[in-house]
């Protein structure tokens, strides 16, 4: 039977996330395929990946490059794309579903921080009332698109760093993005690890620089340095 959803999931050295992430997707399996696509990992993360995925790919480093041959290898008819680090709700089926019943073409949810602690509270209400405002998806906000929609605006642009961004203001054009209320949970790992503050200013900075025209290439080593 044909999958009513395809969940591609983009890895690199995710070893120590992925099966507990691929185990907690199991029981979607019975609507969805899941799709894994390693980009060069040097750890077991493909291994570990096999018996929990129907399908583990082989891409070039890049969440772009690795989402996108992810999505030429998707048979459903609609494709969540979910960070590696990242947990859907357990109505994340239904709800997609639903706002393709209704005639969204692409959205988001929004996100929560496995730290329950006030500031990162603050900081993913802050990230989905920016996004409501702007109609611009994060990665970690698990975006979901249509085939069709996804086609009609070339997929992802092939560049280093911000194609979340990218995309939503492709698919932005195309038409307003469902924005739902029910939450994924992400790791707070890189925020913890580098500072909740320095973290923020260090993406202000790079969106900015995005915004005015600085190369993803760039920007990308800039983001992977830090």
């Amino acid at each position: 039977m044909k999958p009513k959803i395809s969940i591609v999931i983009p890895v690199l050295n995710e070893a120590g996330n992925l099966p507990i992430v691929l185990q907690g997707l199991q029981s979607f399996r019975a609507d969805c395929e899941l799709i894994v696509v390693d980009g060069g990992s040097t750890d077991a993360s493909a291994k570990l990946a096999e018996p929990l995925a129907d399908k583990v790919l082989a891409a070039a480093r890049g969440r772009a490059k690795q989402m996108s041959l992810g999505a030429t290898h998707a048979q459903a008819e609609i494709l969540l794309f979910l960070h590696a680090d990242t947990f859907l709700p357990d109505a994340a089926v239904s709800r997609i579903l639903q706002a393709v019943e209704r005639g969204y073409c692409w959205g988001r949810f929004d996100v929560s921080f496995d730290n329950p602690t006030f500031l990162f509270e603050l900081i993913a209400w802050m990230m989905n009332n920016r996004s409501r405002l702007t109609g611009i998806a994060t990665g970690d906000q698990a975006l979901f698109v249509t085939r069709s929609a996804f086609e009609a605006i070339g997929g992802f642009p092939d560049i280093a760093l911000m194609e979340d961004i990218a995309i939503s203001a492709r698919l932005k054009k195309l038409a307003p993005p469902c924005c739902l209320t029910e939450k994924v949970t992400t790791s707070a790992r890189r925020w913890q690890r580098h500072g909740a503050l320095k973290t923020i200013l260090s993406m202000w900075r790079l969106r900015l620089a995005y915004f005015f025209g600085a190369d993803p290439d760039d920007l990308a080593a800039r983001y992977y340095r830090s």
